[in-house]
């Protein structure tokens, strides 16, 4: 189920549940996915930025846990996504 909701995202859905269901998929290493609080920040911060005060939460607790060269990758990251997936 996991690669089915990175294709979903990976399309341009602005689904802000799918954004933060990747989130808490990478946050926690579930769904098939392995944990990675890089990728998990990604998503919730997409998620944050698409009005999920739930991500903006979520975001902030991995943050706690990373330092700031990854956080930096995953704003990076981010910003790399966005741009390839804006609708014109």
């Amino acid at each position: 189920m996991g690669s089915s909701l990175a294709h979903v995202a990976i399309l341009g859905v602005k689904d802000i549940d799918t954004l933060l269901d990747l989130g808490f998929a990478y946050s926690t290493g579930t769904r098939g996915y392995p944990m990675d609080l890089v990728s998990a920040h990604k998503w919730f911060n997409l998620a944050a930025l698409s009005g999920s005060e739930e991500a903006q939460h979520c975001r902030a607790d991995i943050a706690d846990q990373m330092t700031g060269r990854e956080i930096a990758q995953a704003q990076r990251a981010a910003r790399t996504w966005l741009a390839g997936h804006r609708t014109h």
